[in-house]
């Protein structure tokens, strides 16, 4: 892993002392001073880009002006924006290849580039093999403060798993995005301020109904599919209130909820398990070890999101510290 940081302090310097007549104006012109330190940080990133021979640049936008991204980009490099607005408009010179939006939420700067590079590999916008730099900073003063190239299987602390799968191509990229964000936010933000742990299991629903039971009676049962769809913006409510619930909710690739307060019942090598996670991170790595599924957990005791994948966990999103 590569790390280039610049921390500069951007501090108007005032005189010592200051007469009526006159006052020095101050050194540093902050939003001068922010642009000249985006150009060092996009400059740096580019020469990781080149000397890695990177294929993807992930850039959170939010924290840079469009216009300071140069139009030519290393050869065979693709853009790749990063933003947290949902109606986030483009400027730049350069096309991007495709654009990842993250929740509205505070987040810690790994946490951001692990959900930045697993919605990428959901979307297929990069492979798992593939090395990446992501630039990053702080949207609330327009200031990027942080380049990372990294090969994204080499790097445990992105990918916990060595052996990573690839997002199932039956789980479309969307119910992806909008259940990891969910799990996020829920995470975040708990339950009516309490906090909650459940469990989401997208994909090869049939075989997941199949290896599950029902705990109570199912609360999607009688809804039309697009009542139940998860990409129903009005279903968000309804699912902060089920979460309450034991079980798990299990969801179609489409994004069709078929169950909540489902008891997984399917076994397996507990020595895969990291120590300390209980009963519902085993219930997730049992399910996703008997069927092509993929499960995103959400530790009731410490608000962490994990995402199991073939029985084992391949991501882990701290919750930042507030």
């Amino acid at each position: 892993m590569k790390l280039l940081t610049s921390d500069k302090e951007l501090i108007s310097s005032e005189p010592k002392q200051e007469t009526k007549k006159q006052k020095k104006k101050p050194t540093w012109d902050l939003a001068r001073a922010a642009k000249v330190q985006n150009r060092a940080l996009i400059k740096a990133a580019l020469n990781a880009a080149r000397g890695i021979k990177a294929k993807n640049l992930l850039v959170y936008c939010d924290a840079v002006d469009d216009s300071l991204i140069p139009e030519n980009l290393p050869k065979d490099l693709n853009l790749i924006l990063v933003t947290k607005k949902e109606d986030m408009v483009w400027t730049g010179k350069v096309t991007p290849k495709g654009v990842l939006t993250l929740p509205s939420l505070k987040l810690g700067r790994m946490g951001m580039i692990k959900i930045s590079v697993i919605l990428a590999i959901s979307a297929k916008l990069v492979n798992p093999t593939d090395t990446i730099v992501f630039l990053g900073g702080k949207s609330e003063q327009g200031l990027l403060d942080i380049v990372l190239a990294f090969e994204i299987d080499k790097e445990s602390e992105i990918l916990t798993g060595t052996d990573f799968a690839d997002i199932p191509e039956t789980v479309k990229p969307a119910v992806f995005e909008h259940t990891l964000n969910l799990a996020i936010e829920l995470s975040n933000k708990g339950r009516e301020g309490k906090p909650v742990g459940t469990i989401f299991v997208l994909g090869d629903e049939e075989r997941v109904m199949q290896l599950s039971k029902q705990m109570i009676i199912n609360p999607f049962k009688g809804y039309s599919e697009e009542e139940r769809n998860l990409l129903n913006p009005t279903l968000k409510d309804t699912l902060f209130e089920f979460s309450a619930l034991d079980g798990a909710f299990v969801i179609s690739g489409d994004g069709e909820l078929i169950s909540a307060g489902r008891y997984l019942g399917a076994a397996t090598d507990e020595s895969e398990i990291p120590r300390g996670l209980g009963a519902r991170h085993i219930a997730a790595a049992g399910i996703t070890a008997l069927t092509s599924a993929i499960a995103i957990v959400i530790s009731e005791s410490t608000g962490d999101v994990r995402i199991f994948r073939n029985g084992k966990v391949i991501m882990s999103i701290e919750k930042p510290s507030r």
